[in-house]
């Protein structure tokens, strides 16, 4: 039966009926009473797994309070047995011995410890088949039958809809707004000056930060600064406060603001917008209080500010209203017409290509809607996953509408939001649930997440890379099922690089996880409600927390049982406490990613399971001396943490796959020691020895590699040292995929491209950052026929044909160039000319130049190009007579996105202006109408006040970047 399992879609069951079998294997002999106790709990748990498969596919008001409550303990039960097999793995691997003095006396000493395990674990098993055959017992006393029939998941890899982001596209392009923004718009009254709040109210769903984000992005009137929050129903106002003032302010805001108290960034905030005319936003509060803090650091001046605000609370919404000049406003459903075009641009593309027969049965399920788009956008991702049939529709028709109808304190969106949960096949369950652990609003890297789900045995297989592949279809199939929202796609438009998850869907996931122990969540309050019934499976501290909290954190008596740790926001009392988590033996994963002070780690020993540790916590961190006993870790990550060296014994993690660093950190000799190693960044060349970079080219499966090179005045051979690397380097070449270059010295960087062999290689991403500039292109990028990302220093004055070497390589999809001046003089830059030689395949071009040096697209230029992002000098605007630095916008034809970043230094507010009006005039009169974004940077425009432009916030046009 345990061999079904590896084809199986993943539940519960899957990772402990697979550890089960492997028991069973020869690697471990064991004794015959624990062979067949092992035996009996993978036959059992096998049977009862049919079951729980069974039982999830209801709804649990559908399921007798009987069955529910064997199903949770069952669970529980698996739980339990899983961590039991891990503490005996563990055991085996680490023999029980720190240091024997002779190979006798250790011999001996293994047997006894290895016979005192074996007993520990028959004893456990004993008392585990107890339990199950009590639950085996009471499944045939309720009547709750072993189902034998098992559902094989399909492993055919699924592939990102592009039709899933038409859902969660730029506000323009969404249905039905164009009149309700025009409404806030005039209740705002831009032009008068007295301080003025607009509150947007309604149900969850509805599509009120949308709506609020394309007023933001419309309003053109001039204001000082401009900033946007999420609020969210569990806030961490420290971080909001300070989300509000690095936007605000960049000079007030720094490294020392993140340990200020609330009082001071509430004073810092209020005192620098008293003067100033403001427009912020605050998106989805919960809660007056959460209000009256925000409301304390928003000074009501008579400089015509604008504040918009967003709930679902009515009462909330009057009182961000009251004592001042402010209307509320009514978020109203979708009208029939948009909630059909809504419907049919996911499933497709238009409404005009909807069959006729399937036309009638969309109508009466969008009714079930209610004209919510969350609604509508979840029944379109449900739907995406069936056929196009009309039996098939009417058969959904029927689910929501025994959902949405029936008589139940859920409201109609949980509703549609349960069916679609039970739709999914059972390997996507688990890994939709551990959502949950993420904040709300929370932007999750994409391969991050996937990493999280190996680790986490949520993804079935026995190949860690087969398995990675697998997570990354398990994601494009939630996101096609819109469950998740895609916030970044690459520039192949395949490959979603990060999501998040919609409020009202994240409430939905928590509640449901909550409730099944899968995780269990830590608020500034507390720990959630299932933390004194049950035990600690994962946790998820996800607020700054009080000390009393830590002080119950000091009374957990179920930490043993812990498999993953995630730590987010500013946790300022948390630090030296992480270690009361870390006694669990079955611990899989540590992610910190927030900034938690004096984390100590303790000794590596008791860890010896985890796969995954990242920490971004500060400078008081220090990783274990005896780190070589996770032998199980594929992923460290320390490059937020000041380390300036890694215990030397961290060569003896033969499973290591990524490791990420700080380019202060100086890594031990023997890198090469690590066979499965791919990943490796960002190291300091410089710093390193001899012997460490000689050992470089050892690594034969390194596909990513990130270093800087500068020399430390303790390098006394500095040729020597730069032979070392350019032979490492000249040979990891042939396996590289991913390569990011910072600080090469010129000299090295000529050596270093002549290095790059001329037979075609595997490299995919090229990147140069803050190198000497090349006077020309290197030839030899010519013979990287692959590469689809490249970042290149170039200085002002190339030739026309270095920039043809760049326009041939036939893959490339997204391009950032930066031009630089090779001299103090004065000289006639030129005009970079692009024509429609070339670039035939590029989607993302960031053009980077704070000189004299224009650019020009030919008709015909960048025919895929979708997002121009422009780096420029506001100095330059007036020097050329052939109208401006940018010409020939309008002939980039499929052009989508423009982002404007000004560089204010030297420049006067006029300049400024004229150059945003230029690019501004440009691409409104563009067939396109593109997307703009403008910002501004230097340290003159922080100090100018006169330069009075509404600058958009980086939300609106995520994809835009490199």
């Amino acid at each position: 039966m345990a061999e079904i399992f590896v084809g199986v879609a993943t539940s519960v069951m899957g990772s402990v009926t697979r550890k089960l079998a492997a028991m069973l294997t020869d690697k471990y002999q064991l004794p015959r009473n624990v062979e067949r106790g092992i035996r009996f709990l993978n036959d059992e748990l096998s049977s009862m797994d049919a079951v729980l498969q069974k039982l999830t596919e209801k709804d649990d008001d559908q399921i007798d309070p009987q069955a529910k409550d064997w199903r949770n303990k069952v669970r529980e039960l698996s739980y339990d047995i899983e961590d039991c097999i891990d503490r005996f793995v563990l055991s085996r691997s680490h023999g029980g011995l720190q240091f024997v003095a002779t190979a006798l006396v250790r011999k001996a000493m293994r047997k006894v410890m290895v016979l005192s395990q074996d007993r520990r674990i028959a004893k456990e098993i004993q008392e585990l088949k107890s339990l199950i055959s009590e639950q085996s017992e009471r499944a045939s006393r309720y009547g709750i039958h072993h189902h034998q029939c098992l559902v094989v998941s399909s492993q055919q890899p699924v592939h990102f809809d592009p039709r899933a982001t038409a859902l969660f596209q730029e506000a323009r392009d969404l249905v039905g707004i164009d009149g309700p923004c025009k409404e806030i718009i005039q209740l705002l009254k831009v032009e008068e000056k007295q301080h003025m709040v607009v509150s947007i109210y309604g149900t969850a769903g509805q599509g009120k930060t949308t709506l609020a984000m394309e007023v933001y992005r419309k309003i053109t009137q001039a204001f000082d600064c401009r900033g946007f929050v999420s609020v969210s129903q569990s806030p961490d106002m420290k971080k909001l406060l300070r989300d509000v003032l690095s936007q605000i302010s960049i000079n007030k805001f720094d490294g020392q603001s993140e340990w200020w108290e609330m009082e001071q960034l509430i004073r810092t905030v209020s005192q620098y917008l008293t003067d100033k005319r403001y427009f912020i936003l605050i998106d989805d509060i919960w809660s007056e209080t959460s209000w009256q803090l925000v409301r304390s650091a928003l000074p009501r001046n008579d400089n015509g500010s604008r504040v918009i605000s967003t709930t679902r609370s009515k009462s909330v919404a009057r009182s961000c209203c009251a004592g001042v000049d402010a209307r509320m406003y009514e978020a109203k459903p979708l009208c029939d017409d948009d909630s059909r075009r809504l419907f049919f641009e996911r499933l497709f593309w238009s409404s005009e290509d909807c069959p006729q027969d399937l036309a009638e049965v969309a109508c009466d399920t969008l009714k079930k809607c209610g004209g919510l788009p969350l609604a509508i956008i979840s029944i379109a991702g449900l739907l995406a996953n069936r056929s196009k049939t009309k039996d098939v529709w009417v058969s959904t028709l029927k689910s929501i509408s025994a959902a949405v109808d029936k008589d139940s304190p859920i409201d109609k969106m949980k509703r549609i939001l349960l069916l679609s949960y039970f739709e999914l096949p059972h390997h996507l369950r688990s890994c939709l649930l551990y959502l949950s652990v993420f904040p709300e609003d929370y932007l999750i890297d994409c391969s991050q997440l996937i990493l999280l789900w190996v680790a986490e045995a949520l993804i079935p297989g026995q190949e860690r890379e087969s398995m990675e592949q697998l997570g990354r279809s398990y994601l494009n199939e939630l996101i096609n099922r819109s469950l998740v929202q895609p916030i970044k796609v690459g520039a192949d438009g395949t490959t979603v690089k990060t999501c998040r998850v919609h409020d009202v869907i994240l409430e939905f996931i928590v509640s449901k996880a909550v409730e099944d122990n899968f995780v269990t969540i830590w608020n500034p309050n507390g720990f959630s409600e299932n933390y004194s019934s049950n035990k600690i499976r994962r946790l998820s501290i996800q607020e700054d927390i009080s000390p009393r909290a830590v002080e119950m954190a000091k009374t957990i008596k179920n930490a043993a049982h812990i498999r993953s740790i995630n730590i987010f926001g500013s946790n300022s009392v948390l630090g030296k406490h992480v270690y009361q988590f870390l006694r669990s033996q079955v611990l899989r994963v540590l992610n910190i990613d927030g900034s938690v002070k004096e984390c100590y780690l303790g000794h590596a020993k008791s860890s010896g399971q985890m796969k995954y540790l990242r920490m971004a916590t500060g400078p008081y961190n220090k990783l274990p001396e005896d780190i070589e006993k996770l032998q199980h870790i594929e992923t460290l990550y320390v490059r937020r943490v000041i380390i300036r060296m890694l215990p030397a014994s961290i060569i003896q993690l033969q499973r290591l796959v990524r490791l990420m660093v700080s380019p202060l950190v100086q890594l031990p000799d023997g890198i090469g020691n690590l066979p499965a190693l791919e990943e490796l960044s960002l190291i300091d060349f410089g710093i390193q020895s001899i012997r460490f970079l000689h050992g470089l080219c050892n690594l034969t499966n390194l596909k990513v590699l990130h270093f800087k090179w500068r020399y430390s005045t303790k390098v006394r051979d500095v040729e020597g040292h730069r032979k070392a690397c350019i032979s490492s380097l000249s040979k990891l070449f042939m396996n590289l995929r991913e390569l990011l270059v910072v600080d090469i010295p010129d000299a090295t960087l000529v050596t270093f491209m002549d290095s790059c062999v001329s037979t075609p290689l595997p490299l995919r991403m090229l990147k140069f950052v803050n190198t000497d500039k090349f006077s020309i292109v290197p030839h030899q990028i010519s013979s990287l026929v692959n590469l689809t990302r490249l970042r290149i220093e170039l200085n002002s004055e190339v030739s026309k044909d270095g920039i043809n070497i760049l326009a041939s390589l036939p893959m490339l999809l997204s391009l950032t160039v930066c031009f630089h001046s090779s001299s103090t003089k004065s000289i006639l830059h030129p005009r970079h000319a692009i024509n429609s030689h070339g670039f035939q395949r590029l989607v993302k071009f960031n053009f980077r130049c704070w000189l004299e040096t224009a650019l020009e697209f030919e008709p015909g230029a960048m025919q895929k190009l979708q997002r121009l992002k422009l780096h420029l000098a506001a100095r330059c605007q007036f020097k050329y007579e052939q109208g401006g630095l940018v010409l020939g916008l309008q002939n980039l034809a499929g052009l989508k996105h423009v982002v404007l970043s000004i560089d204010c230094d030297a420049a006067t507010a006029d300049d400024v202006l004229a150059l945003e009006d230029d690019i501004r005039g440009a691409a409104g009169a563009h067939p396109n109408s593109p997307i703009l974004r403008v910002e501004r940077v230097g340290q003159s425009y922080m100090a100018q006040g006169c330069i009075r432009r509404p600058l958009d916030h980086p939300m609106l046009e995520a994809q835009c970047g490199e």
